[in-house]
């Protein structure tokens, strides 16, 4: 699933090329994608509204609307947004094309269909997206050690399991919650209320640097983006997620996979003690 850093890759990357474009219409070939309102006023709605700008928060995007309106989409697990000309290979899964007014086409592909896109107007509560119940963004400077044992000091759930509720943290996924407690040598099966403070400081400064590092080690160009067809993110600077029995790269050590939370973990048993 694409986490904070690839969904700010992809706002990155589609806001300044969708800025000031206009919808023309609509088209939508999966219906279960519109969660709001009914797909067909979906299309009606949005039809001949300008695109204002793009915006993240944790992993959802929006699509700014003249008016003050926006589109509200989640990738969930394989979804992708690709700008193409109009002459682009269809994907086989494209289930919503926005056509705009300089001919190009804003494609929404999902191979498992869990993707999802709200209309949410000016004035409206977002109570149907989820947004609303997002925890604090993570790169945020009031992000902090202190908020941090705030939320779960007193818990007793596994601090990888801490990490992943969206309503404490937002846009962190299982590949930045195995990468952060790496960084701040901490396994990720550690009941959340046995952190020292010294281990909730590591814990935020890892969490900020496995973000920021993601963001920039996926930074590309459109070209780069389209080529990839929206799924081409890289890897090769993880530390630990998807390199269980691979030697860690701090002590040579091999890495573990275990379970936490029903999620799988990669660690390191000699530097995460």
């Amino acid at each position: 699933m694409p986490e904070l850093p690839e969904v700010e890759t992809v706002r990155r990357i589609l806001e300044p090329q969708v800025r000031g474009l206009r919808i023309v219409s609509v088209t939508v070939n999966h219906p279960a994608v519109i969660a709001r309102p009914s797909p067909e006023e979906f299309c009606r709605l949005t039809a001949g509204r300008q695109i204002s700008g793009m915006s993240r928060r944790g992993k959802f995007l929006s699509l700014c609307l003249e008016g003050g309106g926006r589109i509200v989409l989640h990738l969930r697990m394989t979804g992708s947004l690709l700008l193409t000309p109009p002459d682009y290979p269809l994907e086989k899964h494209t289930h919503l094309i926005f056509y705009l007014d300089d001919g190009r086409e804003l494609r929404f592909t999902d191979l498992r269909r869990f993707g999802r896109f709200w209309l949410i107007e000016n004035g409206e509560d977002d109570i149907f997206s989820g947004v609303n119940r997002l925890g604090p963004e993570p790169l945020d400077g009031d992000f902090s050690a202190a908020s941090l044992r705030l939320a779960f000091a007193k818990r007793k759930k596994a601090v990888k399991s801490c990490l992943l509720d969206q309503e404490f943290i937002a846009g962190i996924g299982n590949i930045y919650a195995d990468e952060s407690l790496f960084l701040a040598k901490i396994r990720p099966d550690r009941p959340a209320g046995s952190l020292t403070m010294a281990e909730w400081e590591r814990l935020a400064a890892a969490i900020k640097e496995a973000l920021l590092l993601g963001i920039e080690e996926n930074r590309m160009s459109a070209e780069e983006y389209l080529a990839g067809k929206g799924r081409g993110y890289r890897s090769r600077y993880l530390n630990v997620y998807g390199r269980a029995g691979e030697p860690c790269r701090l002590c040579g050590g091999r890495l573990c996979r275990s379970v936490v939370g029903g999620r799988g973990s990669v660690y390191c048993p000699k530097c995460q003690r």
